[in-house]
């Protein structure tokens, strides 16, 4: 991330900022690995720490489908149902102690309490819906093919504009970050790399509500949800600036890297997180190159898992897709093209392909709600 301000803030840090009745503001240090890393300060009417617990912890970690059989799956994960509320929504489908890849169908918006993921930044990408992520940094309005970028220990709240809403979530255990290989020495993203700073929206339209009550908010750490309740509002911010914000980035701005014989994965990729990455499949041209074949060549997986969340358009390389369908291919066994969609895919000149790719370098376990919607016979659909 790069630097960035909102709203007021004093001439110098740690220095006397007062407020109109001549109280000081109340600084808060939000930094990563301590004091070491990438941090922000932020400057609250009141102090962040008045803070009670308000209710029993409760446990919310996945449920692991222990199997140890190599095989390909395919999960369903538009048939994963509805639910009001946020926290209930998100349903994790595989799981590693890097990273939790889930989905979520909330149908209401988070009116009456906030949330923040203690355990891991998060990728929201947002397949159906239109909203506004509300958070103390600012708000950020999303829509269809958006990533929101979210920091641990963000509170936020998302605000939806309508009932029929589908996401897909990646918590990571370490810190979201564009590729190293896109950045300069200074952090500046190079010019081969597939997007630039203008396409990242950062915070915006800054609320600063100093009001008093209390104000419920879920903590997840650990796998286990804390409810708390501030004694102040908890968007009292008035000004902030830093490298420590969430963000979004729209799968629609990402451009495609192409070539005259066919490109491998990483071309595609998007974030990195710890030891997984995240890819993104967008419309493009194919390869041009007179003998090219456009579907992807068999690869065997030696080092990752590779999963694949279908968004929308058509896939050469497989012959039935649904629209928020899950891929898993692990490590250890090679897959490819369905039969005759490589030889199908010579002279096609375009694909209009919308794709999420998650490749991790840690096995990844199913959970019982990836195992209620897998297609049972996915790992047939190679044989002629």
């Amino acid at each position: 991330m790069h630097y960035y301000s909102l709203g007021e803030i004093p001439p110098k840090r740690h220095t006397q900022f007062r407020q109109a009745d001549g109280s000081l503001y109340k600084e808060e240090l939000f930094s990563t690995e301590g004091f070491s890393d990438l941090h922000s300060l932020l400057y609250h009417c009141n102090p962040p720490t008045q803070i009670v617990q308000v209710g029993e912890p409760y446990s919310i970690a996945p449920k692991i489908i222990e199997d140890k059989q190599l095989k390909h799956r395919s999960l369903q994960g538009w048939k994963i149902s509805p639910e009001d509320d946020y926290i209930k929504s998100r349903k994790a489908m595989l799981v590693n102690s890097d990273c939790k890849i889930s989905v979520a169908a909330p149908s209401k918006s988070m009116t009456d309490y906030f949330f923040k993921n203690a355990d891991a930044d998060e990728v929201i990408f947002v397949h159906k819906g239109d909203g506004t992520l509300r958070t103390m940094y600012g708000n950020i309005k999303f829509g269809y093919g958006d990533y929101l970028v979210i920091p641990r220990g963000t509170l936020y709240q998302l605000e939806f504009d309508q009932s029929d809403n589908r996401l897909m979530i990646v918590e990571s255990s370490g810190p979201i970050t564009a590729p190293k290989r896109y950045r300069n020495k200074f952090g500046q993203l190079m010019e081969h790399a597939p997007y630039c700073e203008r396409d990242i929206r950062k915070p915006k339209d800054l609320e600063t509500h100093n009001e008093k009550g209390e104000f419920k908010f879920f903590i997840k750490k650990k796998d286990v949800i804390y409810p708390y309740s501030y004694l102040n509002h908890p968007f009292d911010v008035v000004g902030w600036d830093g490298y420590v914000y969430p963000y979004a980035f729209s799968i629609h701005d990402f451009e495609p890297i192409t070539g005259r014989v066919h490109q491998p994965p990483p071309v595609h990729q998007t974030f990195d997180g710890r030891n997984f990455v995240i890819c993104s499949f967008v419309p493009r041209l194919f390869d041009y190159h007179p003998l090219a074949i456009p579907a992807p060549y068999n690869h065997s997986n030696i080092d990752s898992d590779e999963v694949l969340y279908y968004v929308d358009g058509d896939f050469m390389s497989r012959s039935h897709v649904e629209k928020g369908m899950f891929t898993l291919h692990p490590g250890g066994i090679p897959h490819g093209p369905h039969p005759g969609t490589a030889e199908k895919s010579i002279g096609v000149k375009e694909t209009g392909e919308l794709a999420v790719m998650i490749d991790t370098f840690h096995p990844l376990y199913m959970t019982e709600h990836a195992y209620g919607v897998e297609d049972k016979d996915y790992y047939k659909s190679w044989l002629e």
